[in-house]
C-alpha cells in the first residue's frame, strides 16, 4: 500500500528550480522550490514555529531544534534577503505542565512533613513497585502494537513499524530506569536519609501522591508560577545561545478567547462535537468534507501507540482518531469559562488558533521538531483547514520543516525518557558558538547523534577557523602596504580562484535546502588554501602575503559565519557602531607590539648569555613613548601596566645579576600568566621573534590545563614504566636474597668442606679420584659425580651473581631500591595520576 502525498505549490513556483532555493518540505518529504505565498518577487515570509511546553528545563535536543531553525532563519533573512514575521508560541497550559506543577507541589509538601525514614521507604517502595507494574504494561502494549504491525506490507507499513520499534525501545528504556531505581532504593535501605530516598524515588512517589491527592490542588497560582519559571529560563537559554528573538511571542493563557472562538467555528463547520463538556475534532467528518487527515505522517494515523492521546475510557469519542479541542474541567486543574462549561484548551488547538490570530489563513513556513509531526502538527493542519473550510482552505501551511532528532545512546533525547542534558549543563562544557557550530556541521533535517564524533569534528573546525583568523590578523597588522610590493603572482591568482570557487559552492549549498554542512566544508577548504598561500609567503626575502587579498577571503568567510550566527551579524545589534572601538584597537596594537619587541630582545640576550649590563641597557626606553601614549585609557591602559611591570621585573633581575635562566623564566611568565589574563595569545617562533593574537582568556586557560594534563599523563606514563621496572627488579633481587646458601641448596646431594667445596656425597662417600685399582670404576664414577656437583655449584653462583655484584657496590642496595619505588609512587600521586593510569 502506498499513499499519495498532495501538495499545492504556491503561485509562481517553478517546476525546475534551477539555481533557486529549495527546502525539504515534510508535506511531501522531498525538496521543493521555495516561493513566498505573496509571489516570487515578494520578500515577505510568515513563519510560525512551535515553542516550548514550559514544564521543565530545556535540553540540548531543544537547542538543536531552536539553533537549527535560527540558522535557517538567518540564512533566509541575511543571505537571501527575506523579511520574516517570526511567530513563536509558549505552551503554558498543558497536561504536562499541570501534572508536573501539581506533583512538584505535592512532593514538596510531603518532603516538608516527612520525619520517619522507614515510612518514607515504605511509601517510596510501594510507589516504585506501582510505577514498574505500570511501565511493564506499557512495554507489553508497545510489543503488541509492533507485533500487530508485523503482518502488514508496503512502504507505509514499514514506516509505521520503524516508529513502533522506536516507541518500544523508549518504553523499554523507561522500564529499565524504573527497575534501576527500585534496586537503588532497596540497596539504600529503610535507614537511608529521607533526602536520599526522595532523590531515588521522587518521580514515582510524586505520581503516587498525585493519584491520591491531585484533586486537592486548586490554587491556579501553582500552575502559573511553574510555567512562568520555566518560560523565563527558556528565554534566558535562547539569549545565551544567541538565537534571534521572535517577532511575536504567543502565550496560550493570553489567547483563551481566540481559542474558544476557533473551536466554536470548527463545531459550526460540522467538524467538531461536544461531549460532556469536552469538544472533540471529528476526523471522519473532516475527511467527508474533502480534506486529508494525516498529511505529514500518514503511516501513523490509527496507531494508538503513536498518537500521544490519553485513553478514552468514557467512550466520548466517535472515532479512535478523534482528539480533544477543549477539555472539560477536572479537579486539580486550571480552567476557563466557555460555551461548553468550565474547561481548558486541548493540546493542539492553541497553535492553530494563535497562528491564525496573528497571521491569518496562510503560513509560508511552519517549523518544529521531528517528534511533533504526528499527532501535533497533523492535527494543527486539520484544525486550521476545518476552521477555514468555508474559504475552501486545503493547505494552511505551504512549507513544513522539521528538524531531525538529536540522539543519545541510540534514542532521541527526551525529557520523558530522562536521558537528556539541559542547555545549561551543555553550556558548562561548550560555548554557545561551539554548540551552534556543532549543529551547523550537520544537515538540519536529519537525525544527529550527540556523541564524541560530532564534538571532535566541531572542535577541529573551530580550531581551524580561529587559527586562520589569527594568522590573517597578524598578516594585516604587520604588512605595510605603502612600502611593500602589491604585485600579484601565480600564488595570488590561485588563492583568488579558490575564493571564487568557495563563493560559488557556498551559494549552491545554501540554495540546496540551506545545506550548512556543505557550506562549512567550502569555507574550510578556502581556509586550507589560504593557509597554503601564507606558508608559501613566509620567506622574509621573497614576496610577502597580499593583505588585501587575504582580507577579502577572511571577510567572505566572516560574512557567511555571521549569516550562520557564528560571528556577530548586523541584525544582532541596534544603533550605530562605536568608532572609538577601532581607535582602541589601534592603541592596543601599539602597546602589544612594543611589549613583544622588548620581550624578544630580552629573550635573545638571555639565550646568548649576554652580560647583565646589556639586559639592563635593553630596559632603557621601554615602554616607548608611543606605547605610553597609546596606553592612556581603556583596555590599552591595562596592557601598558602589564608592559611596565614586566620591564621593571627584567630591570630588577639585571641589576641583581640574575642568571639567564631566571630572565627566560620571567619571559615565560608574562606569556603564560600576565597576557593570558588579558586575553592575548603570545606565540614564540623558531627565529626568536613572537606574534600576539587576541583570544578568550578562558580558552587559553583551558589549553594550558590540557597541556598540563597531557604533560602529567606523559610523565605519569614514564613514571609508571619506571615504577614497574623497579618493582620487578626489587622482586627479583629479594627472591635472590631469600635463596638458601649453596651448601644448603645442595644438602640433599652433597656434603661440603670448610672451604665451601663439595667433598662427600649425601651418604658420606668421599668425592675423590684416588683408590685401589680394583675400585677404578668406582673412582671414575666418583669423578663424574664431582664434576656434576661442581657444575651445579657454578650454576647457583651465576644465579646469585647479579645480587652479589649489586651488594658489593652498595651493601644497602635493596633498601635504596625500595626507597626509589616509594619516591616514584609519591610523584605519581602528586601528579594526580593513579598507578593504573587513570586520572
Amino acid at each position: 500500500m502506498s499513499i499519495e502525498r498532495v501538495w499545492q505549490p504556491p503561485c509562481g513556483c517553478p517546476a525546475d528550480p534551477c539555481d533557486q532555493l529549495v527546502l525539504y518540505n515534510s508535506l511531501v518529504d522531498r525538496k521543493v522550490a521555495f516561493v513566498p505565498q505573496a509571489g516570487p518577487q515578494s520578500r515577505q515570509i510568515v513563519w510560525y514555529t512551535c515553542g516550548p511546553t514550559v514544564y521543565d528545563s530545556a535540553h540540548v535536543g531543544h537547542a538543536r531544534n531552536y539553533l537549527s531553525f535560527d540558522i535557517v532563519r538567518r540564512v533566509l533573512e541575511d543571505y537571501f534577503g527575506y523579511n520574516c514575521l517570526y511567530i513563536m508560541n509558549v505552551t503554558d497550559v498543558d497536561d504536562k505542565i499541570i501534572l508536573r506543577a501539581r506533583r512538584n507541589h505535592l512532593l514538596s509538601s510531603y518532603r516538608d512533613a516527612a520525619r520517619d525514614p522507614a515510612q518514607v521507604y515504605a511509601d517510596a517502595s510501594a510507589a516504585l513497585a506501582a510505577a514498574v507494574d505500570k511501565q511493564r504494561g506499557k512495554v507489553a502494549e508497545a510489543e503488541a502494537a509492533l507485533a500487530e504491525a508485523a503482518a502488514d506490507s508496503g512502504s507505509v507499513a514499514e514506516k509505521r513499524r520503524e516508529e513502533l520499534a522506536t516507541n518500544l525501545a523508549q518504553e523499554q528504556m523507561l522500564l529499565g530506569k524504573q527497575l534501576s531505581a527500585a534496586a537503588a532504593l532497596e540497596a539504600a535501605g529503610a535507614a537511608a536519609a529521607i533526602e536520599r530516598q526522595l532523590e531515588i524515588a521522587g518521580d514515582a512517589l510524586a505520581e503516587a501522591l498525585d493519584k491520591q491527592l491531585g484533586a486537592t490542588v486548586t490554587d491556579p497560582a501553582i500552575f502559573r508560577a511553574h510555567a512562568a519559571k520555566y518560560e523565563g529560563e527558556f528565554l534566558e537559554d535562547l539569549a545565551a545561545l544567541g538565537c534571534r528573538l521572535p517577532t511575536v511571542l504567543t502565550r496560550v493563557s493570553e489567547y483563551i478567547p481566540e481559542i474558544v472562538q476557533y473551536v466554536e467555528q470548527i463545531v459550526a463547520n460540522g467538524m467538531g462535537y461536544e461531549a460532556n463538556g469536552s469538544v472533540y475534532f471529528d476526523t471522519q467528518a473532516f475527511r467527508a468534507g474533502g480534506h486529508t487527515y494525516g498529511k505529514l505522517n500518514p503511516w501513523a494515523v490509527g496507531a494508538a501507540a503513536l498518537a500521544g492521546e490519553a485513553a478514552d475510557p468514557s467512550g466520548e469519542k466517535r472515532h479512535p482518531c478523534d482528539f480533544a479541542l477543549w477539555k472539560a474541567a477536572k479537579p486539580g486543574e486550571p480552567f476557563w469559562d466557555s460555551p461548553w462549561g468550565k474547561g481548558r484548551p486541548g493540546w493542539h488547538i492553541e497553535c492553530s488558533a494563535m497562528a491564525s490570530a496573528v497571521a491569518g489563513d496562510k503560513l509560508d513556513i511552519h517549523t518544529g521538531g521531528e517528534d511533533l509531526r504526528f499527532p501535533h502538527h497533523d492535527n494543527e493542519l486539520a484544525q486550521a483547514e476545518a476552521y477555514y473550510h468555508a474559504c475552501g482552505c486545503q493547505q494552511w501551511v505551504n512549507y513544513f520543516l522539521h528538524s531531525g532528532h538529536l540522539g543519545i545512546e541510540g534514542l532521541k533525547m527526551s525529557k520523558s525518557l530522562k536521558n537528556f542534558i539541559t542547555i545549561r549543563q551543555a553550556l558548562e562544557s561548550f560555548s554557545p558558538r561551539q554548540l551552534r557550530l556543532m549543529f551547523a556541521l550537520q544537515p538540519w533535517e536529519k537525525k544527529m547523534n550527540y556523541g564524541e564524533q560530532a564534538k571532535e569534528e566541531m572542535r577541529a573546525k573551530e580550531a581551524l577557523l580561529k587559527n586562520f583568523f589569527a594568522n590573517v590578523e597578524v598578516a594585516l597588522r604587520t604588512q605595510k602596504v605603502a612600502v611593500t610590493s602589491q604585485r600579484w603572482e601565480e600564488e595570488e591568482r590561485q588563492l583568488q580562484r579558490e575564493l571564487d570557487g568557495a563563493q560559488r559552492r557556498v551559494h549552491e549549498a545554501l540554495c540546496d535546502n540551506i545545506n550548512t554542512q556543505a557550506a562549512m566544508g567550502a569555507l574550510c577548504d578556502l581556509v586550507k588554501a589560504a593557509n597554503i598561500y601564507l606558508a608559501a609567503r613566509q620567506d622574509a626575502a621573497g614576496p610577502q602575503p597580499q593583505p588585501f587579498l587575504l582580507r577579502a577571503a577572511a571577510a567572505f568567510i566572516t560574512r557567511i559565519l555571521s549569516v550562520f550566527g557564528l560571528a556577530p551579524a548586523p541584525g544582532d545589534f541596534l544603533g550605530f557602531a562605536d568608532p572609538a572601538v577601532a581607535a582602541n584597537d589601534d592603541a592596543m596594537h601599539a602597546v602589544l607590539d612594543g611589549l613583544c619587541a622588548f620581550r624578544d630582545a630580552v629573550r635573545a640576550l638571555a639565550k646568548s648569555k649576554a652580560p647583565a649590563s646589556e639586559v639592563a641597557a635593553a630596559c632603557q626606553g621601554a615602554p616607548s613613548e608611543e606605547a605610553q601614549q597609546a596606553g592612556a585609557s581603556g583596555r590599552p591602559k591595562d596592557m601598558l601596566a602589564a608592559f611596565a611591570a614586566f620591564q621593571q621585573e627584567i630591570a630588577g633581575l639585571a641589576a641583581a645579576g640574575a642568571p639567564p635562566g631566571e630572565v627566560l623564566a620571567a619571559c615565560d611568565r608574562v606569556r603564560d600568566d600576565t597576557l593570558v589574563d588579558l586575553g592575548i595569545r603570545l606565540e614564540d617562533k623558531p627565529d626568536g621573534s613572537s606574534v600576539w593574537k587576541p583570544e578568550d582568556p578562558a580558552v587559553l586557560r583551558q589549553e594550558q590545563e590540557e597541556r598540563r594534563r597531557a604533560a602529567a599523563e606523559a610523565r605519569g606514563k614514564k613514571l609508571r614504566g619506571q615504577l614497574d621496572n623497579k618493582r620487578k627488579e626489587l622482586d627479583k633481587f629479594e627472591k635472590l636474597a631469600a635463596l638458601p646458601s649453596i651448601p644448603e641448596a645442595l644438602a640433599d646431594k652433597y656434603r661440603f668442606d670448610a672451604a665451601g667445596e663439595p667433598s662427600h656425597d649425601k651418604e658420606g662417600a668421599a668425592l675423590e679420584g684416588k683408590g685401589l685399582d680394583k675400585a677404578r670404576k668406582e673412582v671414575e664414577k666418583q669423578k663424574k659425580a664431582l664434576d656434576k656437583a661442581l657444575k651445579e655449584v657454578e650454576k647457583q653462583k651465576k644465579v646469585r651473581a647479579p645480587l652479589e655484584k649489586k651488594l658489593a657496590e652498595d651493601p644497602a642496595f635493596l633498601q635504596a631500591l625500595a626507597a626509589d619505588i616509594a619516591a616514584l609512587a609519591a610523584e605519581l600521586a602528586a601528579l594526580g595520576v593513579a598507578e593504573n593510569g587513570s586520572a
